[in-house]
């Protein structure tokens, strides 16, 4: 993040936003799943999908552990 020693205030909003954000992907993740339920398509489609979500939420829940971690750092 260059720059990121400027202003406290932009920052910590910036900071504020991106863990915003990232938790909301996290959100989406269920909501995706919960999209399959009762339809044709659960079979071998959800699963497939459903492997895919998955390491995409793994994925975003460790950049969000990251993000919090070099928050953390900053104060």
């Amino acid at each position: 993040m260059a720059g990121s020693k400027g202003g406290g205030g932009d920052f910590v909003m910036m900071i504020s936003n991106v863990q915003t954000w990232v938790s909301a992907a996290l959100t989406d993740e269920s909501t995706c799943d919960d999209g399959f339920d009762g339809k044709e398509m659960a079979g071998v489609m959800k699963a497939v999908v459903r492997g895919k979500v998955e390491t995409v939420a793994h994925l975003t829940s460790n950049a969000l552990a990251l993000i919090n971690a070099y928050a953390a750092l900053r104060h």
